[in-house]
């Protein structure tokens, strides 16, 4: 068994401003950079093998910062744990986004859900694989981790409802026969949920799971 702890990057300027990202590589802010410190401080209370994370700057450098405070070596890249894409919609705000793409309007070079799912799992049993029996750190992004929780578990509620917040942290146990979604009642988890903050649908307006536009 492995256990897989997923660790959304911390915020940007452009999560300030709720600008969907995507591909673009938007550097963490001086918040984000505490937030991934204090999710590296929770981790401690851990056993952790290794720390993997996406390319991209705001992900790389959380998980660096992670793997500084646990006393581990640099986190290697997946690059297939990188945001999805949403094409033309990256840079706008959730305001922006309806005024040029209404409901029901393709956004053109958007990564479809199906696609990610199929980038983002193959990557994460890699990594299950490679760390056998340990306990590696994820650092990826929000519409990453849903994408996951959502995928291995269509049919619990526990999820839902619950905000995916820059540096909070989403277990998962690998077995050898896929991801399985642990319970949100790991200290870490719930100590890892900060108030205050915009969640992540909020903040991504196309990672709304109801509205449809996918």
């Amino acid at each position: 068994m492995t256990l897989l702890y997923l660790v959304r990057h911390g915020e940007t300027d452009w999560n300030r401003a709720r600008r969907i990202q995507g591909a673009t590589d938007i550097p963490l802010n001086d918040l984000g950079r505490s937030q991934a410190r204090e999710a590296g401080a929770l981790l401690a209370r851990r056993r952790v093998s290794a720390v993997v994370a996406s390319p991209l700057s705001r992900a790389a450098e959380t998980g660096a910062i992670i793997a500084e405070v646990l006393g581990l070596a640099p986190p290697t890249h997946a690059a297939a744990l990188a945001e999805r894409r949403y094409g033309e919609a990256e840079g706008l705000t959730g305001t922006e986004v309806e005024t040029r793409f209404p409901t029901g309007t393709p956004v053109p070079g958007r990564e479809s859900r199906r696609d990610l799912v199929a980038r983002v799992l193959p990557a994460l049993d890699d990594i299950a694989r490679s760390h056998a029996g340990g306990l590696v750190v994820v650092a990826t992004h929000g519409a990453v981790i849903r994408a996951v929780v959502n995928h291995v578990s269509p049919e619990t509620e526990a999820h839902v409802g619950v905000p995916i917040r820059n540096g909070s942290i989403h277990s998962f146990v690998s077995d050898g026969g896929g991801l399985v979604l642990r319970e949100f009642d790991d200290p870490i988890e719930l100590e890892s949920e900060r108030p205050g903050t915009f969640d992540f649908e909020y903040q991504n307006a196309l990672e709304n799971g109801a509205s449809g536009r996918d």
